[in-house]
């Protein structure tokens, strides 16, 4: 039996098939689903989402959101969602680096927050990267 992943951001549904298995990056850390999981409600931080289908691993940047587990679907909701293998390296590296800059400057409270949000979706763009292509 497998599950069935459905990632939907407001504007497009991302992923939607057969999965073996599903990593999600819940506010509390990494959150492994195999079929028959029991049911569940989770938050989800900014990070990388792994779904192994057919045997192959393929990381999805999340931003922030919900995912549902129940009789094997995996409904996730996110505000936004990339395949890994959509991203370009060298413009994620320049993102990385506007971000690392910006919190670095942050002068208030707010700005700070934000600069956290931008530095942790840079940060997750150049994982899944690095999943779909090691040697980077």
């Amino acid at each position: 039996m497998t599950l069935t992943v459905r990632v939907i951001t407001p504007d497009q549904t991302v992923w939607d098939g057969p999965a073996q298995e599903v990593i999600l990056p819940s506010m509390s850390g990494q959150l492994g689903i195999l079929t028959d999981h029991i049911p569940l409600l989770t938050a989800l931080d900014i990070g990388v989402m792994q779904i192994k289908a057919g045997g192959t691993w393929t990381p999805l940047v999340v931003l922030g959101g919900f995912a549902e587990v129940e009789n094997n679907e995996v409904t996730v909701l996110v505000n936004g969602a990339e395949r890994g293998d959509s991203l370009k390296a060298e413009q994620v590296q320049q993102e990385l680096a506007a971000a690392e800059a910006a919190y670095e400057q942050a002068a208030t409270r707010k700005d700070k927050l934000d600069a956290t949000q931008q530095l942790k979706q840079a940060r997750a763009r150049l994982q899944a990267i690095r999943m779909v292509t090691p040697e980077r």
